[in-house]
């Protein structure tokens, strides 16, 4: 309930005798202080409706704004939507992509895999060392 619907209700339910008196009926008063009374009096707001709203405006709230506005972190749902799907691109295709969206500077780079070095094996095997060690030092 409005505040201006209570006010008109108080007006209607006040007693005839009670209210302000018409401007001419009005007693005038020689005492020091009627000046006073009289600020008074003007400066009291009158019942009816406030100028300063605007008809139909709702108060927003301002958490409800802050709310409203407040950027969402969607990461949950889009992951569900990815792995739900069971198609999935090929290694080649994945990397055409990251590659077109990478960009030339060095900072968008991904940094350059090493290549594995292999260990190196002997060519020989253990065999050929016996069979070496017997033609070179003569033992069986």
């Amino acid at each position: 309930m409005s505040a201006s619907l209570v006010r008109r209700g108080l007006e209607l339910l006040e007693a005839p005798g009670r209210g302000r008196a018409p401007p001419g009926l009005q007693r005038g008063r020689d005492a020091p202080r009627a000046a006073g009374a009289a600020r008074r009096r003007k400066a009291a707001p009158e019942p009816g409706r406030n100028k300063a709203t605007v008809k139909g405006r709702v108060v927003k709230s301002a958490i409800e704004e802050y709310h409203k506005k407040k950027a969402v972190n969607h990461l949950r749902a889009n992951l569900r939507y990815m792995l739900k799907g069971r198609f999935v691109a090929s290694k080649a295709v994945t990397e055409q992509v990251l590659a077109q969206n990478r960009g030339r500077k060095s900072k968008d780079q991904p940094p350059k895999k090493a290549a594995k070095k292999k260990p190196e094996g002997t060519v020989f095997t253990e065999e050929d060392f016996r069979k070496f060690e017997r033609e070179y030092f003569g033992r069986p």
